[in-house]
């Protein structure tokens, strides 16, 4: 599923009160990682992802194994900060605008 600006940027702005619920550490985007956003996606469809200072993979290297482990979509990657999406197939809490 690919997303248009105007989605992304409703996204964003959902996303800019919430805080992040993963940490990912120094060992970078492990599969406990991955299990763990994939959870929070279930729970939440939006979730905000913090990445620390001292993480070994760069900032885009953890937000694509994130995105893919997670079948998720990138919504943005700024700072030490990732906005992930995924809807909901029974029930979806976010109703995305038109493209």
């Amino acid at each position: 599923m690919e997303l248009s600006a105007k989605q992304k940027a409703y996204l964003r702005g959902l996303a800019h009160s919430l805080n992040p619920v993963v940490f990912v550490g120094k060992e970078g985007a492990s599969e406990a990682v991955v299990r763990k956003v994939h959870l929070e996606l279930l729970a939440h469809e939006l979730v905000k992802v913090r990445v620390g200072e001292g993480a070994e993979e760069g900032m885009a290297a953890i937000a694509t194994t994130l995105a893919e482990g997670c079948t998720a979509i990138l919504v943005q990657r700024i700072g030490h900060v990732i906005v992930l999406y995924r809807k909901r197939k029974k029930k979806p809490d976010i109703v995305l605008p038109n493209a």
